[in-house]
């Protein structure tokens, strides 16, 4: 019998020649990520590979006997929606209402949730969807932690019995460690945001349901993905204080600033997937754990993580990039 991961990794393989194949002299203008001053790569590359990523991930799931709609349909949905901002785009309302009609519809299909928390978690799985297109600006960095992160998903909840969410969880995981032929440095395609942004949705949607159905501790996406939350949190708040526009493109991501100091985007790149497999496999080892032995591995994780965003906060002082 066919591995639903396996198949997922051949069909995004192979959706990498079907994405690249459209690129006719014609389009080609309209879906290439063309480099300025604010990029980290140097010559234009197609930004369609969130299409193949997709394409497969939904193919396989439908071969497998497909997933929760109420995951599934809105995350197609918004690769709609950004597709249309990869080749012209879209303005900010337009783009915001999708994503909350996507958080808002995924939750009013899995609740109740109480009255309170409803608003948070629209905002967390907003906040989780633009995350993923801030974090996805170097060669290889979205989509290995893609791999990682929902590989993580997909053993816990196939370890709780939940074959449902196991197999989206997996089937996205393959797709990711396809797209990443075509993605790692030197990359070939990149993700684009009709990649990301469902991505994101993806990451806050199953960890959401996953805390609802009783799978993990609600505090187990976030060990998951840390090192993406971390970077993006301690980034925009920064901004925020230095009262910066967190609205406008910019380089000063923590991943961006390594490579600006010299770091290569496969450096980058390796030492985030180990970083990643690190909170992850310790967040799959902690969720049944005693709550003492929990609290403390999160609080060190976060002493960990700070410790390292502290240490490129001071090489980058010293860095003459930093007056660019």
């Amino acid at each position: 019998m066919i591995n639903p991961f396996v198949a997922a990794i051949v069909a995004c393989t192979l959706s990498g020649v079907f994405v690249r194949g459209l690129l006719s002299a014609r389009l080609a203008g309209l879906v290439l990520d063309v480099p300025n001053d604010r990029s980290l790569h140097e010559r234009p590359v197609p930004r369609t590979g969130g299409v193949g990523l997709m394409l497969a991930a939904a193919v396989t799931l439908l071969a497998f006997g497909g997933g929760p709609k109420a995951i599934v349909v809105p995350a197609v949905a918004l690769a709609g929606v950004f597709l249309l901002e990869d080749v012209n785009s879209l303005p900010v309302l337009p783009r915001f209402i999708a994503q909350l009609a996507a958080a808002i519809g995924f939750l009013a299909m899995t609740g109740p949730y109480a009255i309170w928390l409803f608003p948070l978690l629209v905002v967390g799985i907003v906040w989780s969807a633009n995350l993923y297109n801030f974090m996805d600006g170097s060669n290889g960095l979205a989509g290995g932690m893609a791999l990682i992160g929902f590989a993580a998903y997909a053993i816990a909840a196939a370890a709780e019995g939940d074959a449902e969410l196991a197999l989206l969880a997996a089937v996205i995981a393959g797709a990711a460690a396809g797209f990443l032929v075509w993605n790692f440095d030197p990359a070939r395609i990149f993700l684009g945001d009709a990649g990301s942004i469902p991505l994101g949705f993806l990451a806050a949607a199953i960890g959401v349901l996953g805390w609802h159905r009783g799978l993990w501790p609600f505090w187990f996406p976030a060990l998951v993905f840390a090192t993406f939350i971390v970077d993006s949190g301690l980034t925009l708040a920064k901004r925020i204080v230095h009262r910066e526009n967190p609205f406008q493109a910019h380089r000063s991501h923590y991943y961006q600033r390594l490579i600006r100091m010299g770091w290569s985007h496969r450096r980058l790149a390796l030492s985030a997937y180990a970083l990643m497999a690190a909170t992850s496999l310790s967040a799959l080892w902690l969720r049944n754990a005693a709550l003492p032995i929990r609290l403390l591995g999160v609080v060190l994780w976060g002493g960990v993580i700070a410790a390292l965003a502290l240490a490129i906060d001071r090489r980058w002082r010293a860095s003459p990039e930093r007056g660019r």
